[in-house]
């Protein structure tokens, strides 16, 4: 007689179940609030110089948190930003002289920035790495060019945006100033709002492992080039900020790489990879710009010594050094890994930008920056 040897399958191990960061927000969304009220009101209250220098530090907030969405969370490394930058700053020129007034040019400054992006996609997608830098550079001076050779926009020396000469000073100060903020709200607004979509999640997922994303079925081309639009139509409103509050357009100003290297420098300081990152790295730069400007090539020197310490000793930016000591965030957007039976098994929190992804080992419940 033959016994029949019986095999019992184990138990099927339960499934991974990644879901978005489950911390509340409610705290730092009300002192947010609070703290964008005041800020509206400030121009009663301050004078016209702090009023100026905000207006230039709200633009400067926007323009690293545009960057920071694209090589922070997507891995695309831009240096051709001042594109959107320039087109913004354009079209507010070219609407407000076919008598469209100024301020209300500003939102299809973002259309037109956005009809620019689309198809600019098409082409830069097709490089990476240094090779989608690169590409992106050459874009911004194709556009720089094109528009140096109208006449009617001042070709390479520029033109005044028309419209502006009914505003007494105070007042032209205090639009420009609340529109300033509103486009710098609505930039780190937008980037939080998406980081915490389902979208935010293959986001996540493309910058920790772009091959295991693309593994699991994420359509990682659509999620860039979200993020690539996105990232355009926040540069274009501060282009429009900047046409306003400085009068006039200048191919040489609105399109000059210089922009983009703020950008940079304000997201590394800062820390890369967050959302409070690029405002305190654009704090920061802004500081340094308005008290080591006269001091000629030695402004330079101090500048490009705290950006080399910054990436050799501090790769995760100030921001990412204080979460280290102290377990913060004010914009939660992180991931849980957790098991399939929903609920969570709350083992340990990974502080700090992480590297991990969904498809490999994460102990089940950390929760992943």
């Amino acid at each position: 007689m033959t016994a029949t040897a019986a095999t019992v399958a184990p138990a099927p191990a339960p499934a991974m179940v990644v879901t978005r960061s489950r911390r509340p927000a409610t705290w730092a969304g009300s002192a947010g609030t609070v703290g964008l009220v005041f800020l509206a009101l400030l121009p009663f209250l301050a004078s016209p110089g702090f009023i100026s220098d905000l207006v230039n530090l709200f633009i400067l907030v926007a323009l690293a948190t545009m960057w920071n969405a694209l090589a922070g969370y997507v891995g695309l490394v831009s240096v051709g930003q001042q594109l959107y930058i320039g087109v913004g700053a354009y079209v507010v020129l070219v609407l407000a002289q076919h008598g469209m007034e100024t301020f209300a040019t500003v939102p299809l400054a973002l259309v037109g920035a956005g009809l620019v992006a689309v198809p600019a996609s098409w082409l830069v997608f097709r490089l990476s790495g240094a090779y989608f830098a690169i590409a992106t550079w050459v874009l911004a001076q194709v556009a720089m060019l094109f528009v140096e050779r109208f006449g009617s926009l001042g070709g390479g020396t520029g033109a005044p945006v028309p419209g502006l000469d009914g505003f007494g000073p105070t007042t032209l100060l205090r639009y420009t100033y609340w529109l300033a903020l509103g486009v710098t709200a609505l930039s780190v607004l937008s980037v939080y709002v998406l980081l915490r979509s389902r979208l935010g999640l293959v986001l996540t997922a493309v910058r920790d492992n772009e091959v295991g994303a693309r593994s699991i079925g994420a359509r990682v081309m659509a999620a860039k080039r979200v993020v690539y639009v996105l990232a355009a139509l926040g540069c274009a409103g501060a282009g429009a900020v900047i046409a306003i509050s400085q009068l006039d357009d200048e191919p040489g100003n609105v399109f000059n790489v210089q922009w983009t290297a703020y950008m940079i420098f304000a997201v590394l300081i800062g820390g890369l990879g967050t959302i409070e990152g690029p405002v305190i790295g654009a704090v920061l730069f802004f500081v340094l710009q308005q008290n080591l400007a006269n001091y000629n090539a030695w402004y330079l020197i101090i500048l490009g010594s705290v950006a080399m310490v910054m990436a050799i000793w501090a790769r995760r930016g100030i921001w990412g050094l204080f979460t280290a000591k102290v377990p913060v965030h004010l914009f939660p957007v992180g991931y849980y890994v957790h098991m399939g039976d929903g609920v969570p098994q709350r083992r340990g929190l990974v502080r700090g930008p992480a590297r991990a992804h969904p498809t490999t080992k994460t102990p089940p419940g950390t929760e992943v920056p």
